[in-house]
């Protein structure tokens, strides 16, 4: 059912929000920064326009990664990728929540790639053309992430390259509302979401999608 993980990716990316205000904050704010002059939100969409088609390439990457012939084309092997996608939503959930501080270690992995894409970052910076924010905010989809990294397993073990596009799109999606209401207010959600209580709803509603796409895949 495609459909059912479109909109779990959907739920995963909208529920995590307390996780993009501390990955994603700092970005957004230095970004938002370095402005020209005028309305801020022809740049912000500009940005988040860009992520979100940086995510679509890593998910038709990965997804066609996952439709090349050999080991990742075996149905097992997709399922488990599928399992671990779900049990990383599942850890990242207890981590919002406050219960697994270990999870951040996991998003070091990603750490060389991003050091990779730094400097072309860099270049782009600070934004002198509102077209420039598209190209940004492409870049800006690669920083190391638990979230993307859990949505780029979905993508891989969908075997396709539309299909995988599509799923992280969906993913990213979900995760525009937050960070387009962090560019306007992020003081206000950093002081919001500082709140216990919050990050412990936001974590166990990513717990929760975990657990029903693990269900759904067992």
């Amino acid at each position: 059912m495609p459909d059912a993980g479109l909109l779990a990716l959907f739920v995963a990316g909208l529920v995590g929000g307390g996780h993009c205000l501390g990955m994603c904050g700092g970005v957004v704010t230095a970004f938002t920064l370095q402005l020209p002059p005028g309305p801020r939100w022809p740049y912000l969409l500009g940005f988040n326009a860009g992520r979100l088609a940086g995510y679509a390439l890593i998910g038709a990457i990965a997804g066609t990664l996952g439709s090349l012939p050999g080991l990742l084309a075996l149905d097992p092997i997709k399922t488990v990728l599928a399992i671990l996608a779900d049990l990383l939503l599942v850890a990242m959930g207890l981590y919002i929540a406050g219960w697994a501080g270990w999870f951040t270690r996991l998003e070091k992995l990603g750490v060389p790639i991003w050091r990779r894409i730094q400097p072309w970052l860099r270049r782009w910076l600070p934004i002198r053309r509102g077209w420039h924010t598209l190209v940004v905010g492409a870049l800006w989809g690669w920083l190391p992430c638990g979230l993307v990294y859990s949505a780029s397993l979905s993508s891989m073990a969908s075997s396709s390259t539309e299909m995988g596009a599509a799923m992280m799109l969906a993913f990213g999606l979900g995760t525009l509302p937050n960070l387009l209401a962090m560019g306007i207010a992020a003081e206000s959600l950093r002081r919001a979401l500082a709140q216990v209580w919050l990050r412990r709803i936001l974590g166990l509603g990513l717990v929760a999608t975990g657990c029903a796409r693990l269900a759904f895949q067992l």
